[in-house]
């Protein structure tokens, strides 16, 4: 008669270590899988104190140069400006109607901007453009005259 073995015996009888030794895993391997770990945890955490760093350092990213004391005295005087989601389309049109995209991401703090919405930067832009276009129309028609003047014989000058 023969015997077929058990849930308990056949898991007694199934050697993890060998399949695991196999791989890597064995006993003997531990002490490698800590070192790795702990250099994993050392690395990772320097690389979080560099990123932490970045972001409140007095100094430069990479630089290692201090900041001018001009610039450390007018620091105060300059904020951030939060850019919105790009795919938040109500804050993308607020943020382009109070003057957004227009000139750098670094704004003196304390100035009223709601004067300055898109649609008034860009009627500014369109009076310089016809002011131009105004001004070397006149200074043709201007050339013209003068020119007509001086070939029939008259001073314009």
């Amino acid at each position: 008669m023969m015997r077929t073995k058990t849930g308990a015996l056949m898991a007694k009888s199934f050697d993890s270590q060998k399949y695991l030794k196999r791989i890597g895993l064995g006993k003997k391997d531990y002490h490698f899988w800590k070192q790795v770990g702990k250099a994993l945890l050392c690395t990772y955490t320097l690389f979080g104190i560099a990123w932490l760093w970045n972001e409140t350092s007095p100094l430069g990213w990479w630089t290692l140069k201090p900041k001018p004391k001009e610039e450390k005295e007018l620091a105060h005087l300059y904020e951030r400006r939060k850019f919105p989601y790009p795919g938040d389309e109500k804050a993308m049109e607020e943020f382009v109607a109070k003057g957004g995209m227009i000139g750098t991401t670094i704004g003196p703090k304390g100035i009223v901007e709601s004067d300055k919405d898109s649609f008034n930067y860009q009627k500014v832009l369109q009076d310089k453009k016809f002011e131009q276009e105004a001004f070397k129309l006149w200074i043709r028609m201007r050339n013209e005259v003068i020119s007509e003047l001086q070939e029939k014989g008259y001073d314009a000058e």
